[in-house]
């Protein structure tokens, strides 16, 4: 099990996640405990700053298809892995796997 940390997650898309990733621990910023992973919403977030404050931590970006700019943003910031969001939804569990090493 994962903890995870939701950044700029819309609540719906984070409900959804919750139910994809229910072996995982999800998160807030508010959590005390440092995250396995961080995940974050690049439409929603400022990547640089995202990338700066977890440096030691792997960060997953996801937008939709339709927004390249806010993934090659994410990218450039040095994202470990940046998606579209479809992808996100349909392989969760081996994109946590791949980032964790779990």
């Amino acid at each position: 099990m994962s903890k995870i940390l939701l950044l700029g997650v819309d609540p719906l898309f984070a409900e959804k996640l919750n139910q994809l990733l229910a072996g995982h621990q999800l998160t807030s910023s508010e959590s005390i405990e440092a995250p396995d992973l961080v995940v974050a919403d690049v439409t929603r977030v400022e990547p640089t700053e995202i990338a700066d404050a977890y440096p030691e931590t792997p960060i997953l970006g996801y937008a939709g298809h339709a927004d390249p700019f806010s993934l090659r943003t994410a990218q450039e910031a040095g994202f470990d892995r940046v998606v579209d969001r479809t992808l996100l939804v349909e392989s969760s569990e081996d994109l946590i796997a791949e980032l964790t090493a779990d």
